[in-house]
């Protein structure tokens, strides 16, 4: 397709115009607006990337916020801000910073049992949709270790998802709170005890929490019919459009659809801590455990080394967390067939950065759009298997 008819023009959408803004690195140097979308365009050509939507802030603020490319390749229709993309995992980091509000008020403790919370045991509980349920764990008692902190942290012991087991079947891998391994499963055991507590359903939460609240009214976790006219596809690496997931049921794991508008909003609300304490956003963004793995998925996650160890990679309540010369910093990633998207936040520099693709090239651009943009050399770009466009075989 011609490298998406892209070589010669990007089209280019802002909710945030700032030629002649100057943004601050967290080294303290610093680059122009412009340059930054000259960059942006570059790696767009050189990795082949459908569409790229970003936002940069600094002082906790967005000071540049803008969308590049295609929303839809096939039919050339340009990426806005207020196109419709699906959030992958980005909807953990929303879950975790609103499961931290319930702890916060006391309806729910990071350390008790989760099991506590239910009228009868977890495993009689049967759950329609996606082959739900708990009834796997019958002869497993360890699921009654099971805490908040423990899902928030991904090391309940859970697979990501069952239907990615062979026999689809929910189990542990480890037992509960003894190593990290990302799971879906658990951050979607949390929100069903927090449903089960609060007597609401997971979208009701979220939009009497976060959606309403901050003005992200093309923000949801199931699929809403207006939708339909600002689709964003996901596309593979030769620009053709995956079929679009239209989520009928709310998943902390990851069903929410949003712009880049609205999640600018939400992301600044949670940089700024906005809706938690100072002590309740610490905890959140602090080192709870550490991370020895090789690499967050495929076989070299059950391998150990010493690769992070000198900048100590680990989890918070929600978010990875590492340390740096320019303070610690915490991120949340998000992947999908035909989606890549990275966030990273450097509290004590008050800098941050999101950035969302539609396109199974899009994470390659990763390392350097992060150290151009930001000045961030730190990401564990390995860990992540976010290989560059120009060392790829």
């Amino acid at each position: 397709m011609n490298r998406y008819t892209l070589l010669l023009t990007i089209c280019i959408s802002a909710t945030t115009l700032s030629f002649g803004q100057i943004i601050k690195r967290i080294d303290g140097t610093k680059i122009s607006a412009d340059s930054l979308q000259a960059k942006i365009q570059y790696l767009m050509r050189a990795a082949n990337v459908s569409g790229v939507a970003v936002s940069v802030f600094n002082n906790n603020k967005p000071i540049f916020s803008r969308t590049y490319g295609l929303a839809n390749v096939q039919k050339q229709v340009p990426f806005e801000p207020s196109s419709v993309m699906y959030a992958a995992s980005f909807s953990k980091m929303l879950f975790a910073y609103m499961a931290m509000q319930f702890v916060q008020e006391k309806v729910i403790e990071l350390d008790k049992p989760l099991v506590e919370y239910l009228t009868k045991p977890l495993p009689e509980y049967t759950i329609n949709g996606w082959n739900r349920g708990y009834q796997d764990l019958k002869n497993d008692e360890r699921y009654k270790k099971i805490t908040a902190r423990m899902c928030l942290t991904h090391t309940t012991g859970f697979p990501n998802w069952r239907w990615f087991e062979a026999d689809k079947k929910l189990k542990f891998k480890f037992d509960p709170g003894t190593r990290y391994s990302y799971s879906g499963e658990g951050l979607y055991l949390l929100q069903f005890v927090i449903e089960q507590v609060t007597g609401k359903d997971y979208e009701t939460i979220s939009q009497e929490r976060v959606f309403k609240p901050f003005g992200m009214i093309n923000t949801s976790q199931v699929w809403q019919s207006r939708f339909d006219t600002a689709i964003c596809y996901g596309h593979n690496q030769q620009g053709q459009p995956y079929e679009l997931m239209k989520w009928k049921e709310a998943s902390a794991g990851g069903s929410m659809s949003t712009t880049l508008e609205d999640f600018t909003k939400f992301y600044k609300a949670l940089i700024s801590s906005k809706g938690l304490s100072k002590k309740s956003f610490r905890e959140m963004i602090s080192l709870q455990c550490r991370i020895k793995s090789r690499s967050q998925f495929g076989p070299l996650a059950q391998v150990d080394s010493t690769d992070n160890d000198d900048i100590q990679l680990g989890y918070g309540l929600g978010v990875g967390v590492f340390k740096t010369r320019y303070g610690n910093a915490f991120f949340k990633e998000g992947h999908d067939e035909g989606w890549g998207h990275y966030s990273i936040c450097f509290p004590g520099k008050k800098i941050a950065i999101f950035i969302m693709t539609n396109n199974d090239n899009g994470e390659s651009i990763f390392k350097e759009l992060l150290a151009y943009a930001i000045g961030d050399t730190y990401t564990p770009w390995r860990w992540e298997n976010y290989i560059p466009y120009n060392k790829k075989n």
